[in-house]
């Protein structure tokens, strides 16, 4: 067995390592130099209590990610001198984020260890490669994110750091699954390579009736598309998807992981996702053969999704919504009932409307993972989803893109159950359009402004703040920008008291809502790796199913207007357009 030896090694403070609304992201630049990584992961130790630390497991993988083997290989030797007693990584380096949580909270080894937390290495859905972004959280034994005390100790610590504790055992092959054991001063240190799949695919077969969507999925009256992006969910798309479900491996495309995410954007949305919006028949051009059913689409570390059907999509507000309405007749899980559900604040009210017509439990939280986590954990709410494309359950403490698109192969399985050998087949658009009928219907757009100054995007919030002093002033500004839009009739930042902990979360968003339960919404996002990214959330609700039909942009146009008038987005930024609009 390989004997390690421990060494301290001097360091000094990098500016600007505070974890984000899911970690650390910054330029892979910035993460190879020198001690940067070390800092930020020893600053991580460091904030942890010493059970959570010394004799202890935690899991290192992530996305594949451009850095990710070289940062794999840096913290499993920190690891080691800081006392932990082993460490699981998925093969390859490879976890989704989804299966990283599931594996805290599921996978137990042959002596009985269960995992104390995990580095996750990811930038999620930010590009990736040499130039591009890396990135790395840390979540605790329930599986989630580091609640905000933590991380900012975390942070407090990478202001102040001053050494940090690192190994030299030999680096570890991650590509062969198997043990590979050290002895060092503390003992005994375990690297765990295990498959990256196996936990993950059993936790969805005790959620998902396997057996119903298999029937739907080799239905020759069913069609389906899966896009990885070139991200790590390509390999689960490929054991569940083909080889569990029985779906034709020409229905996934870009499966292949890749540390570039093959040059794309891996964010499932309209505007990157184009080949599978391309062949759903979304595209510019029409595709030369029909286009499937069903399709879908994962980001780089594979916890978002993007839902469609034939030349329709689905927004992210609908689909937590439609998924809440129908789990307990379509989801084993949930047969029981649901205990509650959850959404942030910039998601679209359509949720607020199922929980109210289904007498369930709701809440409204800040953007971040960790505030719906702490509602799980209280056994609160079973269903929860963001309109980043973010949608989950309490099977785990992180959002989950393959959990998301098994849901609605459920629903899609349920209500064609007796038309697979005959009959009209029940489509999305139809699953969504009933939706509407039944609920009204919540018109939703965001515009993003990614690399905006930050002083600017700072400057811009503040003077939508202090317009909020006075509501007689902000109507009357926006009945001279637009008089056929409602009044607003209370304007606020959000803040959030948690009902389970009493931890308080203030500055969340800025929100105008408006008297018929339109609302404008502008937050400053936390994922970014470089300046600031502004966004804008836009939401009109129709209650008239004679109304819940119209072009979406023609609906919103009104407010659009008024929101990027209201927020003088383009004197402030130099901005005449979003980067990105979903």
């Amino acid at each position: 067995m390989v004997v390690f030896a421990v060494a301290r090694k001097d360091t000094t403070p990098f500016d600007g390592q505070k974890p984000g609304t899911s970690g650390l992201r910054k330029k892979v630049t910035v993460f190879a130099q020198p001690n940067y990584l070390h800092n930020f992961v020893q600053s991580t130790f460091d904030a942890l209590t010493a059970d959570k630390v010394k004799g202890a497991t935690i899991v290192v993988s992530g996305d594949g990610r451009y850095f990710s083997k070289d940062a794999i290989q840096i913290i499993i030797k920190m690891a080691a001198a800081n006392g932990v007693r082993r460490v699981w990584v998925g093969q390859n380096g490879l976890l989704s984020t989804p299966a990283v949580s599931a594996v805290i909270r599921e996978r137990v080894s042959a002596d009985g260890a269960k995992a104390s937390g995990a580095f996750i290495l990811t930038a999620s859905h930010n590009p990736g490669g040499p130039h591009e972004d890396f990135g790395i959280k840390y979540n605790m034994e329930n599986g989630g994110p580091a609640p905000e005390g933590i991380t900012d100790r975390i942070y407090e610590n990478t202001k102040t750091i001053k050494e940090y504790l690192i190994a030299d055992p030999p680096d570890v092959d991650t590509s062969t699954i198997g043990v590979t054991s050290f002895t060092g001063p503390e003992g005994q240190f375990d690297v765990d390579v295990f498959d990256s799949t196996t936990d993950y695919v059993k936790l969805m077969k005790s959620i998902f009736d396997f057996e119903s969507i298999q029937r739907l999925l080799t239905s020759p009256k069913f069609s389906f598309c899966y896009d990885a992006l070139h991200g790590v969910a390509g390999i689960y798309a490929t054991r569940i998807f083909v080889e569990e479900l029985g779906a034709d491996e020409s229905s996934l495309i870009n499966c292949i992981p890749k540390e570039d995410f093959g040059g794309g954007h891996p964010d499932p949305n309209l505007t990157y996702a184009k080949e599978l919006v391309a062949r759903m028949g979304l595209g510019k051009s029409s595709p030369q053969d029909e286009p499937p059913e069903f399709g879908a689409a994962a980001d780089g570390d594979a916890d978002r999704n993007m839902i469609l059907g034939k030349r329709f999509f689905v927004t992210p507000s609908d689909s937590v919504a439609i998924i809440a309405a129908n789990a307990v007749q379509s989801i084993p899980y949930f047969s029981s009932g649901l205990k509650g559900v959850a959404r942030s604040m910039p998601t679209s009210a359509a949720l607020d409307v199922v929980a109210k017509n289904l007498n369930l439990k709701f809440f409204e939280v800040p953007t971040g993972w960790k505030f719906f986590g702490n509602l799980m954990d209280a056994g609160v709410c079973s269903i929860c989803g963001e309109e980043s494309f973010g949608t989950g359950s309490n099977h785990i403490r992180e959002k989950d893109g393959i959990w998301a698109v098994l849901a609605w192969l459920s629903i899609l399985a349920y209500k064609n159950k007796d038309n697979l050998n005959g009959g009209k087949m029940i489509t999305v658009e139809d699953i969504v359009l009933q939706h509407w009928s039944t609920y009204g219907r919540h018109y939703y757009t965001r515009y993003d402004y990614e690399n905006v100054d930050a002083g600017a995007a700072k400057e811009l919030m503040a003077h939508l703040v202090n317009l909020q002093s006075s509501l007689a002033d902000v109507n009357k500004i926006i009945q001279g920008i637009r008089s056929d839009v409602s009044k607003v009739a209370e304007a606020d930042e959000f803040e959030y008291k948690d009902p389970v902990d009493g931890s308080i979360s203030k500055h969340q968003g800025i929100r105008y809502l408006f008297e018929d339960g339109s609302r404008l919404v502008f937050r400053l996002s936390g994922t970014g790796s470089v300046g600031a990214t502004i966004r804008v959330y836009i939401e009109q609700y129709e209650k008239d199913p004679a109304k819940t039909g119209r072009d979406s942009q023609d609906a919103l146009a009104a407010l659009v207007e008024v929101a990027l008038k209201l927020s003088k987005m383009q004197e402030f930024t130099g901005r005449s357009a979003p980067t990105v609009i979903t």
